[in-house]
C-alpha cells in the first residue's frame, strides 16, 4: 500500500530568497539609518513609482530601481512587444489541486521574471469567486477560502524562494468589476474574517508575502469605511499589527486619490508614477503637520527592505533561477492536469486514434480560442495553439482524417485583420505607423508587420497623433467588412474619404473598464465582384482599399500617454444557419465530433462583469444538433468562469479545459487522445440556472456592494439554499473509478486533525485522486447542522487495483469563529466528510471538541461506499 501526506492548506513557511547570499536583507537598524541621511523631500520620492512599472533609484543609500509586472496568467514584462510565456488562467491552476505542481509553477514565474529584470509579479489574485458573473472570476483560483489560501499560498512562497517578490492582490472585498473604482463593499466582520480576509492571512504569515496591493474599491468592515488605500484598520490594524506584515503595501494602479489619509493609513508606495497625489502635496501634509515624517520614514525603511530581499540593494545580486521547468512545458501541464472531465463515456473517450478515419472538429473556438482572459492578466504570447491544430499535430501521420467547421459566429467583434494582407506606404509588409507633433510634422515612420497597436507607451516625446496607413487587398468576392477602432480623438478614412470622426476622449475610462485592449470598430463595408469569367482585369485581383486611422495620443493620468488602435476583418462568408448546417453535415459524416464551446474577449475580461452565463451566439443549438446527428460527440468547454450547459446531460463526454494558455490546444490533444490524465476538480460550483445562483450579480445598488449573504457563498450558499447545482464544488471525474475505505481521524498537536482513508482504484489505468475532507458546524454554531466546508485535501496517485492511504491534515482554524471579542474555539460535535466533491461524501466521522479542548472522534456510515473492502496494493 502506498501512503500519501499532505501538509496544512498553505504548507509552512519556505525560506526566502533562495541564492542571495546569507544576511543579504540588512537590519532595520541599518535600513533605518540610511533613511537618516535623506531629506524629506528625497523620502517622499521614493515612495511614488518613478515609472509605470519601476519604483526610483537612489544612489546615495545603495538603492537601485525595482520593476514591477503583472503577471498573474504569464510575467508579462515592461517593454513594449515583449513576449512572454501564456499560462493558463489561475482557475485552471486551483482545479489542479495539486501544489506540487504550483510549486514548479512558482519556479517558473520566477525564471521569466528574472529573464525579464523583473523583481516584483503582481501575483496571484486571492479574492474569492463570489459571484459566478465576476468579470475576473477566471483570474481568482476558487470561491472556497482555504482552496484559494492553499495554492495562493505555495506560489507565493514558490516565486518568494528564489528571490523574486510576489504581491498579494486586491486587499480587500475586491470581487466586482461594475463602477470597481467608486464602489464600497459594506462586508460584516465575521464574513471578512473567516472568508475574505484568510488567504490574505495565510499569505502574509504562513507565505512570508513581500507585497500586499490595495485594491480600488472601498470597505465597510463594521469599524471603518473608506477606500482600501485608505483603511487604517485593514492596513495597519489587522495586516501589520496582528499579522506581524513587514512588507511593503502597494495601490493598485491608479488607485491613490488623497494624500494625508492614504499616507496615515498604512500605504507605502502609490504606483504607477511619477504622477500621483502624493509627490510634492506629500511634501507639504509633513510640513504642515498632516503626516509624521517618521511615517515617511517607515515606508522608505519598507521600501528598501524589499529592494534587499530581491537584490537591489548595496551590491546584492537579483538571484538566478536554476531549477525553473521551461515556461510552455509547464502551460501545458497545467492546461492538461486541470482539465475538469464533467461526464465520461469510457466508450468514446479516450479517443483511440486506432479505431478512428475521421474526426470532425467544430466551433469558433476550435480555431480561435479564448487562450487568456482579458485585462492585466493577458500577456503577449509567442504563439497560441488552438484544438484544431493541437489535434492534427498530434494525429499527423496516423491517417485520421481532422476536418473544422465553424458552425456560426460567437465573437460580435471581427477577428484582427491578417497583416499578410497589408502593404505599408512604400510597399513593405504590414502597417506604416507615423508619429506626428501637434502641427502635423513627421516624428518618426515606421512600417511593422501588425494590426494591433493595443497598449502602446513608446511613443517619442512630442507626439500628439499616431497615424496607421495600409493598403489592404481583399481577394474573395462577397462583402468584406473592416472594422477601425481606436480609443480617444480619432479620424477613419477609406480611399481618402473620411468615414468618422470620433471625439470621445475619455481615454482613462478605457483604461479602467478594459476597453482599451478591444476599442469598438468603425465598420466600413467593401464589396469585391465575382471574378470576370472573361479576364476582366479588377475581376481578376479582386479589390484594394487604402485605410488610415489618425488617433490622438492620449493622456491616462498615471498611465501616462498610450495610443490605443486595432483594425479588423470580417470576410464574406456563408450565413449562420448554413455555418451550422454544414457543421452538422461534417458531424454527421465523421467518426467521432469535438465541438470545442467557450467564451471570448467580449465576455470574460477585467473592467466589467457578466450580464449572463449563457455561451454566447447559438453555441447550445450547435451542440444539440451535433449530438443529434451524431451520438459520438464530445465537447470541450473553453472558458474560465462558469457557463450554463444546458444539455450537459444529453452528452456523453464533456471535459472543462478553461482558458487554456499559449498550449491549450496541445493539452486538449493531450486530453481527447488520452496521452495525460484530466485529473482537474472544479474549484467552484457550475449552476444549472442563473437565477440559483447564491450571489446572482456583482452590481452595486446606490454605490454600495452589499454583501449580505455572509460567508452562504458559492458551494456552502448552495447547501444552504437547497438547490440543486449542475455539477458541485470538487467535481470531477478522470481516469480512475474509487472505492474508499478504512476511515481513521486522529487528533493533531496544534489543535487540528489528521485524517487518514485509504483509496482504491477500481479502474484499467493508472490514475489520480483528489481527496477532499470537509468540516461541517455544530448546529448549535449559528449555521445548519450538515452543512459542509472545505478543510483540507491531497492527490495521490494510484495504479489499477492499487489501495493507497491519503492523510490530510485539517488546520485548527476549521474549528474557529470570529465573535465581537476575536478568534474563539467553538465546542461542540462537528462532522468530518471525506470523499470526491462537496456533494459525493464517501466516509464520514463525528468528532467531539469538549470545552476543555480535548477531542474525541467516532466513525459513522455514509452509505455503502462507506463499507467498500479495502485490497492491498498490487
Amino acid at each position: 500500500m502506498t501512503v500519501a501526506d499532505t501538509a496544512s492548506p498553505a504548507g509552512p513557511a519556505l525560506p526566502p530568497a533562495a541564492g542571495l547570499l546569507a544576511g543579504a536583507v540588512p537590519s532595520s537598524a541599518d535600513l533605518e539609518a540610511r533613511v537618516r541621511t535623506l531629506d524629506l523631500a528625497t523620502k517622499v520620492a521614493l515612495v511614488t513609482g518613478a515609472t509605470a512599472w519601476s519604483t526610483a533609484p537612489e544612489p546615495a543609500i545603495g538603492l537601485r530601481e525595482v520593476v514591477m509586472s503583472d503577471g498573474p496568467a504569464g510575467v508579462r514584462g515592461v517593454r513594449a512587444g515583449e513576449t512572454a510565456t501564456s499560462l493558463p488562467a489561475p482557475s485552471a491552476l486551483a482545479a489542479t489541486w495539486d501544489l506540487t505542481l504550483v510549486e514548479r509553477v512558482g519556479a517558473a514565474m520566477a525564471a521569466e521574471a528574472r529573464e525579464k529584470g523583473v523583481d516584483v509579479v503582481l501575483a496571484p489574485v486571492l479574492n474569492l469567486q463570489r459571484t459566478p458573473v465576476g468579470g475576473r472570476h477566471f483570474e481568482c483560483f476558487s470561491e472556497d477560502p482555504t482552496l484559494v489560501a492553499a495554492v495562493g499560498g505555495r506560489l507565493i512562497a514558490a516565486i518568494q524562494r528564489r528571490g523574486v517578490a510576489a504581491c498579494a492582490k486586491h486587499f480587500v472585498a475586491n470581487e466586482s468589476e461594475t463602477d470597481r473604482t467608486t464602489y464600497v463593499a459594506r462586508v460584516d466582520r465575521r464574513t471578512l474574517r473567516e472568508m475574505y480576509l484568510p488567504p490574505f492571512e495565510t499569505a502574509v504569515r504562513d507565505a512570508g508575502a513581500w507585497t500586499v496591493m490595495a485594491a480600488y474599491n472601498a470597505v465597510d468592515d463594521g469599524v471603518e469605511s473608506a477606500p482600501a488605500t485608505e483603511h487604517r484598520h485593514l492596513l495597519t490594524t489587522v495586516l501589520v499589527d496582528e499579522w506581524g506584515f513587514d512588507g511593503l503595501v502597494v495601490s493598485d494602479w491608479a488607485a491613490t486619490r488623497t494624500t494625508a489619509p492614504t499616507a496615515n493609513a498604512g500605504l507605502d508606495l502609490v504606483m504607477p508614477g511619477p504622477d500621483g497625489p502624493w509627490g510634492a502635496a506629500l511634501v507639504e501634509a509633513v510640513l504642515a503637520g498632516e503626516v509624521a515624517e517618521s511615517v515617511i520614514d517607515a515606508k522608505v525603511v519598507r521600501v528598501l527592505r524589499l529592494a534587499a530581499r530581491v537584490g537591489k540593494l548595496d551590491d546584492g545580486v537579483p538571484a538566478p533561477v536554476l531549477d525553473a521547468p521551461p515556461g510552455a512545458v509547464v502551460s501545458r501541464e497545467i492546461a492538461a492536469r486541470g482539465s475538469v472531465v464533467l461526464r465520461r463515456d469510457d466508450d468514446v473517450w479516450p479517443l483511440d486514434a486506432h479505431r478512428l478515419r475521421s474526426i470532425a472538429v467544430l466551433g469558433e473556438n476550435a480555431v480561435d480560442p479564448y487562450a487568456q482572459g482579458g485585462g492585466s492578466a493577458k500577456v503577449h504570447a509567442p504563439h497560441e495553439v488552438s484544438p484544431l491544430d493541437g489535434l492534427r499535430l498530434a494525429l499527423a501521420g496516423t491517417g485520421v482524417d481532422v476536418r473544422h467547421a465553424r458552425g456560426g459566429p460567437v465573437r460580435a467583434l471581427a477577428p484582427e485583420l491578417d497583416v499578410d494582407r497589408t502593404r505599408g506606404l512604400h510597399g513593405a509588409p504590414g502597417v506604416t505607423a507615423r508619429c506626428l507633433d501637434a502641427d502635423g510634422v513627421v516624428l518618426r515612420e515606421r512600417t511593422e508587420p501588425r494590426t494591433n497597436w493595443t497598449w502602446t507607451y513608446d511613443v517619442p516625446p512630442g507626439t500628439a497623433w499616431l497615424e496607421l496607413h495600409a493598403h489592404v487587398r481583399l481577394t474573395e468576392p462577397g462583402t468584406h467588412v473592416l472594422e477601425l477602432g481606436a480609443i480617444g480623438y480619432h479620424d477613419v478614412l477609406v480611399d481618402g474619404v473620411l468615414v468618422r470622426s470620433a471625439r470621445d476622449d475619455d481615454g482613462s475610462g478605457a483604461v479602467l473598464d478594459s476597453s482599451v485592449n478591444a476599442p469598438a470598430g468603425t465598420p466600413v463595408e467593401v464589396m469585391v465582384p465575382e471574378p470576370d469569367r472573361g479576364g476582366g482585369a479588377e475581376g481578376a485581383v479582386g479589390r484594394a482599399v487604402n485605410v488610415t486611422l489618425r488617433c490622438a495620443v492620449v493622456d491616462v493620468g498615471q498611465y501616462g500617454r498610450i495610443v490605443s488602435a486595432t483594425l479588423r476583418h470580417r470576410l464574406p462568408g456563408p450565413t449562420p444557419d448554413e455555418e451550422l448546417a454544414d457543421a452538422v453535415a461534417l458531424a454527421a459524416a465523421s467518426d467521432v465530433a469535438v465541438v470545442v464551446v467557450g467564451t471570448n474577449g467580449e465576455v470574460e475580461s477585467e473592467g466589467w462583469d457578466r450580464t449572463t452565463l449563457a455561451l454566447p451566439g447559438r453555441q447550445d443549438e450547435l451542440v444539440r444538433a451535433v449530438v443529434a446527428a451524431n451520438p459520438r460527440t464530445v465537447v470541450v468547454v473553453n472558458a474560465g468562469a462558469p457557463v450554463l450547459l444546458p444539455w450537459l446531460d444529453d452528452v456523453g463526454t464533456t471535459v472543462w479545459a478553461w482558458l487554456g494558455g499559449q498550449e491549450a490546444g496541445h493539452a486538449v490533444a493531450d486530453v481527447l487522445l488520452g496521452r495525460m490524465e484530466p485529473a482537474g476538480r472544479l474549484p467552484w460550483t457550475l449552476p444549472a440556472r442563473e437565477e440559483d445562483s447564491p450571489v446572482p450579480d456583482a452590481v452595486p445598488a446606490g454605490g454600495v456592494v452589499a454583501y449580505d449573504e455572509g460567508s452562504d457563498v458559492g458551494y456552502v450558499g448552495w447547501q444552504a439554499s437547497g438547490r440543486a447545482p449542475a455539477l458541485p464544488f470538487g467535481h470531477g471525474l478522470g481516469w480512475g473509478t474509487w472505492t474508499y475505505g478504512g476511515l481513521d481521524v486522529s487528533p493533531a498537536p496544534d489543535g487540528g486533525l489528521v485524517v487518514a482513508v485509504d483509496v482504491r482504484n477500481d479502474a484499467a489505468r493508472a490514475a489520480r485522486e483528489v481527496v477532499q475532507v470537509y468540516v461541517s458546524r455544530p448546529g448549535t454554531d449559528g449555521e445548519p447542522h450538515g452543512v459542509r466546508r472545505l478543510a483540507g485535501f491531497a492527490c495521490v496517485d494510484a495504479e489499477p487495483g492499487e489501495t493507497v492511504r491519503a492523510r490530510v491534515r485539517v488546520d485548527a482554524a476549521a474549528f474557529r469563529r470570529w465573535t465581537d471579542a476575536g478568534w474563539a474555539r467553538v465546542p461542540g460535535t462537528y462532522g468530518v466528510h471525506v470523499g470526491r466533491s462537496v456533494a459525493d461524501v464517501r466516509l464520514a466521522a463525528d468528532v467531539t471538541i469538549a470545552a476543555d479542548d480535548t477531542i474525541a472522534a467516532a466513525e459513522r456510515a455514509t452509505g455503502a461506499a462507506a463499507s467498500s473492502p479495502v485490497r492491498a496494493a498490487r
